[in-house]
């Protein structure tokens, strides 16, 4: 059976970052650098490699550096022409997407990851969708939303990006009531929404990546706030089980929590020991720290 295909991505970037204070004052948190890119950067080319051409950013005030993040740099790219700076212009022009493409709504009101995404139903359509949450940055061979995608294109309806966390750490996350497993993809039969780890049906749980199919609307449209006084997206995808497929994916890469220090730090660590410009003289340079600090 073929499938609807996977075109839009919905990237939830309304929130104030508090954890990066001062540093988020007059920055969205989404800006902040891993390596040379922003957060947010980071989570467009992994949609765009996996063939989604539209990206919808769900923002509020004081968030138009990401828009203008994705538009041309008239000034800027003037002078990097007049200076013969010619791989930095490409840089500079390649991360824009195609006119129309990007495409900005406003959540007025913080009430929910759930209540960010149903802030988007008009530009998503009637048709399946992901979601990027861009704090979640995944290193790996193979891009974790194009993981997902290609497993969509074989079950159909929802499919989650998923991962074991220690027990203690089930009522930080989404986490699944799992049917049938094979170690790679399970089964979702039921979801709860950060569970104290003595009542938590497992300890696999959901990261930032989901392909939703566009039914999901019309439970967000009931705005019921639960967990935390917000609108959850967890508790609409768990009232769409049993009526579309729901599978869980275990994705190869390696997960940073970008919305922590030490995760930003840790990534920031992992990417420039793969990058093929700073990646040896940065092994070199933690080496020897390390040593010191021995």
């Amino acid at each position: 059976m073929t499938y609807p295909r996977v075109r839009k991505a919905v990237f939830p970037v309304a929130g104030l970052g508090t954890r990066f204070l001062p540093a988020t004052k007059a920055m969205a948190k989404e800006m902040l650098t891993v390596l040379d890119r922003p957060l947010i950067q980071h989570a467009v080319d992994e949609a765009a490699s996996a063939g989604i051409e539209q990206f919808i950013f769900v923002n509020g005030r004081g968030k138009s550096a990401i828009d203008d993040h994705f538009d041309l740099a008239f000034e800027l790219e003037r002078t990097l022409e007049a200076r013969g700076k010619t791989a930095e212009l490409g840089r500079s022009r390649a991360m824009v997407p195609m006119p129309g493409n990007v495409i900005s709504v406003r959540q007025q009101q913080p009430k929910g990851l759930g209540h960010a995404v149903w802030c988007a139903r008009h530009a998503v359509g009637d048709e399946p969708f992901a979601v990027f949450l861009p704090d979640d940055l995944v290193l790996g061979d193979r891009p974790c939303i194009g993981e997902l995608v290609e497993l969509y294109e074989r079950t159909g309806g929802n499919v989650v990006a998923i991962q074991d966390v220690p027990r203690e750490h089930t009522n930080r996350y989404g986490v699944l009531d799992v049917g049938e497993d094979d170690g790679h993809v399970a089964e979702v039969k039921g979801l709860v929404e950060k569970p104290e780890p003595d009542v938590a049906p497992s300890t696999l749980t959901i990261i930032g990546r989901y392909i939703l199919l566009p039914e999901m609307f019309e439970h967000l449209e009931r705005q019921e706030p639960t967990a935390g006084n917000e609108v959850q997206l967890t508790d609409a995808m768990a009232k769409m089980i049993g009526s579309a497929p729901f599978h869980g994916l275990r994705f190869s890469g390696t997960r940073f929590d970008c919305g922590t220090k030490l995760g930003f730090l840790q990534a920031n660590l992992a990417f420039g020991l793969e990058d093929e410009d700073v990646g040896v003289d940065l092994a070199a340079f933690a080496k020897n720290l390390l040593l010191n600090k021995g």
